[in-house]
């Protein structure tokens, strides 16, 4: 998961703040250069394009963003849009509203916007997505599946990814919706060794191989990078998949996690590998 260039992501589990503080949103404008910054919201995720797209430009600009502008590619066509591809060349903060993931990746993947995206990515802005916005950064992501229940194949459905953050798997609205079962699977059907779970009101903020975590929830981790075993080879689709050995950790606010060394590290900064004493 190295990269040579400077990655800022800012990746919510849904349902941010959007009338109080605004923790989570005022981090991505900061972030996207405060008072001077260019946001562009991409709404492709809805079917509401406006009224989305309006309800973040209220925000933004209430936190002082000079520009923002709604960028709304309804077809693959809409992608190659001129205005649209100046926008982005302009832009230091790009927005992935919330809505249907695969809508995402149908309409952008591939296309003019989605290059110039990366291309902008990879010059140092920031890029955030929310709910579906945040399921489309990995380079696979989850395009549906089950909820409230124990990992199953059937459980999940996977497809291709945006890649801003190749290598892992995502999902959101995480406790809300009791998804644990659901990220196991999928982390178990792609090659990816580590698996966020984000909570609503949550976010995990990526500067280059660091992530800190804020908001009012929790990031799950599932890290299944030294798992001694899982029953995937042997198990037809409809039945309970099992693993042994994978590791869980629970981060709230202000605690942060490294992707190099795939530790977490307590919110005082100190490494996180203090001795568990038993009763």
């Amino acid at each position: 998961m190295e990269s040579n260039f400077k990655r800022q992501l800012v990746i919510i589990g849904g349902a941010e703040d959007k009338e109080g503080d605004s923790q989570i949103l005022r981090d991505f404008v900061r972030r996207a250069g405060g008072t001077k910054a260019y946001i562009v919201i991409m709404t492709a995720a809805t079917e509401l394009p406006r009224e989305v797209g309006e309800n973040y430009i209220r925000v933004f600009e209430r936190l002082g963003a000079e520009n923002v502008r709604i960028i709304d590619t309804e077809t693959r066509e809409d992608a190659s849009s001129s205005t649209a591809l100046e926008a982005i060349s302009k832009a230091t903060g790009v927005f992935f509203t919330g809505g249907d993931q695969a809508r995402i990746t149908n309409i952008l993947k591939d296309t003019e916007i989605d290059v110039a995206i990366h291309k902008r990515f990879a010059e140092g802005i920031v890029i955030a997505g929310t709910s579906a916005g945040a399921a489309v950064m990995p380079d696979k992501m989850i395009v549906e599946g089950d909820s409230q229940t124990h990992p199953r194949i059937e459980t999940v459905e996977m497809g291709p990814g945006l890649g801003f953050l190749p290598g892992v798997v995502i999902d959101q609205h995480f406790s809300q919706r009791g998804r644990l079962g659901r990220l196991i699977s999928a982390l178990i059907l792609e090659p990816a060794v580590l698996g966020f779970g984000i909570d609503e009101n949550t976010a995990m903020v990526v500067t280059d191989s660091q992530i800190e975590v804020i908001g009012e929830g929790a990031v799950t981790i599932v890290d299944e990078s030294e798992a001694t075993y899982n029953n995937m080879g042997e198990i037809l689709k409809d039945e309970s998949l099992a693993i042994f050995g994978a590791k869980l950790h629970i981060l709230p606010h202000g605690f942060k996690f490294d992707l190099k060394t795939r530790q977490p590290i307590p919110g005082n900064g100190s490494v996180a590998n203090l001795p568990v004493s038993v009763a």
